[in-house]
């Protein structure tokens, strides 16, 4: 009998544990492109998701200061769009990037990733996804090195695993990216060739996916149409066939389950962005190498139908 008793209390511990929710913060430039805010939604609708809060990050093509108006923009994707008047924190980050590999730059970000990294551990990590200039993780891995104790990061950056290459989120904070890669905070990378190859979106494709799918599927379409006309379709010719990628959608996937991925060195990165094997002893670090995006778009219009079907969202 106390045998089965305890079978039973430990049945009911593993059951708990599984269904644990992950405990996440994201770092994005929104307002840059039109991945994030695809990516903003897929977070906040995840029932699997545990989020303490979202942080802005800066970006070139974002007016300065560049991390107040990408939070403003935030806000607005969070509260307008999604209808959300209860969310987790939201949290203005760096507005410029690092000028030194040893000295931080202050935001209201780092301090809230330091104080919302305590009571994590090396065997119960944070999980920091990563989807603009990587500014704010490193200023807190320099302001607080104990914190790499505490979280994971997972980071959407460079064009491959090869080579690295200028790639825009680390071409926006190259001396950040640095400081990541020299620590030791455990790190997940979803390259651009891997996201060119699954998370590609042609204009029909996004249009049958969320094009008149309740007011937060229109207005995803409405983004991705003007960005496609903007900055894809080339000028004065009927081409829709080129695709745009929803890159940010990488790092999510991986959490959840929904990629393929391989260890690897850690690399060195050069002022040029270049990655190279190291000379000496190193750690590692994690590549994606593949999106089950046809898993994922499913979850993600799932969630977007059962929400917009119990929430009041739009005008």
């Amino acid at each position: 009998m106390k045998l089965r008793l305890i079978a039973l209390l430990l049945g009911m511990s593993i059951l708990v544990a599984g269904q644990a929710r992950i405990p996440v913060v994201l770092s994005t430039d929104v307002g840059n492109e039109v991945d994030d805010q695809w990516a903003i939604v897929y977070l906040l609708l995840q029932p699997k998701f545990e989020v303490k809060g979202i942080l802005s990050a800066h970006a070139p093509s974002l007016r300065p200061p560049a991390g107040k108006v990408s939070l403003g923009i935030l806000r607005s994707v969070v509260e307008e769009r999604m209808g959300m008047s209860v969310h987790p924190p939201l949290i203005e980050g760096g507005s410029v990037p690092l000028q030194s590999k040893t000295k931080p730059l202050s935001s209201p970000a780092v301090d809230f990733l330091i104080a919302a990294s305590q009571g994590y551990s090396e065997g119960n990590r944070l999980q920091v996804l990563n989807i603009g200039a990587i500014t704010d993780v490193a200023s807190a891995i320099l302001q607080d090195p104990t914190i790499v104790r505490r979280i994971r990061v997972l980071n959407m950056g460079f064009n491959n695993a090869e080579k690295g290459g200028n790639e825009f989120n680390i071409a926006n904070d190259p001396i950040a990216m640095q400081v990541v890669l020299e620590s030791e905070v455990p790190l997940v990378t979803g390259a651009g060739d891997v996201c060119r190859r699954d998370l590609a979106l042609t204009l029909d494709v996004a249009r049958k996916m969320v094009a008149g799918r309740g007011a937060i599927g229109e207005w995803l379409w409405t983004e991705f149409q003007d960005w496609y006309y903007r900055h894809v379709k080339p000028l004065r010719k009927e081409d829709y066939s080129k695709p745009w990628m929803i890159w940010d959608n990488i790092v999510l996937a991986h959490l959840l389950g929904m990629t393929e991925s391989r260890e690897d060195v850690r690399p060195v990165m050069s002022e040029a962005m270049e990655l190279s094997r190291p000379t000496g002893p190193r750690g590692t670090m994690t590549w994606i190498t593949r999106v089950d995006s046809a898993r994922m778009w499913v979850d993600f219009l799932r969630l977007l139908d059962e929400y917009q079907a119990t929430h009041r969202v739009g005008n």
